[in-house]
């Protein structure tokens, strides 16, 4: 990975890259494993948005988009919850001294999670503290202009940012890896049937034929842990990373 100086600063991929891309030196490159990710992230979303848009759940590729980020919003939701408490039972199974190196491990992570969080956030905060709306005078002063250019100029950097921050976290798991690498697939599994669950009972695609509201329903989760489990025993077998091994047990 390329060392992020002050000119790349100003590059939104770049800085997305240092943010939400595993950096651990250590960790397990393997490209089939990185493919299957990236194959199983296209795949869901193309087979949701043909979903949304086919049942009349959504009546346009506007509102699959807003449907979209409605499910982004849910998940980091949920992470938030979810995160620290499985990183601290996966902390607490393991042995010293590991415990103590995935405790610090644990902070870029962390840390990218927090980033999105912000990130999706700052639009809706700024046009909610009145800086940025319909009535916006734009020439009240010279100061204000200043102050509304660099806003602009931060929303454009921010878009970029923000979409290559959500393929990388739905990707990498919110960079998970660095932690350990069999946590991402651990993490993928546990998430995506805590969203299936809150979809059951949020009542969610009722107005779709039942055949696939249960393919749909059933489908993200039973695909995911397939990956996982298959990632799982490629780790073991290929690089003779385990569980059990991370957990010292």
């Amino acid at each position: 990975m390329r060392r992020l100086t002050f000119g790349r600063l100003f590059n939104p991929i770049a800085v997305g890259r240092a943010v939400f891309t595993p950096s651990r030196p250590d960790r397990v490159h393997d490209s089939a494993v990185k493919r299957l990710q990236i194959l199983r992230t296209i795949l869901g979303l193309v087979a949701i948005s043909w979903m949304l848009l086919s049942y009349g759940v959504a009546s346009d590729a506007d509102a699959v988009v807003d449907e979209r980020f409605a499910q982004i919003r849910t998940t980091l939701v949920m992470l938030g919850a979810t995160f620290p408490v499985a990183v601290a039972v996966f902390i607490a199974a393991s042995r010293p001294p590991n415990r103590r190196v995935f405790l610090r491990r644990a902070a870029k992570p962390a840390g990218a999670l927090f980033a999105l969080v912000v990130t999706l956030a700052a639009p809706r905060l700024i046009t909610g503290l009145g800086y940025v709306d319909e009535k916006t005078d734009w020439t009240a002063s010279a100061g204000r202009v200043v102050m509304l250019f660099a806003l602009g100029a931060f929303l454009l950097w921010l878009a970029p940012f923000a979409l290559y921050g959500i393929a990388q976290s739905l990707v990498h798991v919110f960079r998970t890896a660095d932690l350990h690498d069999t946590v991402p697939p651990i993490l993928a599994t546990l998430l995506v049937w805590e969203l299936a669950v809150f979809d059951v009972f949020r009542g969610a695609y009722d107005t779709v034929p039942f055949a696939v509201r249960m393919a749909f329903l059933l489908g993200a989760p039973v695909s995911v842990t397939a990956v996982s489990l298959w990632e799982l025993r490629r780790l073991r077998a290929q690089h003779g990373i385990s569980v059990r091994g991370a957990l010292l047990r």
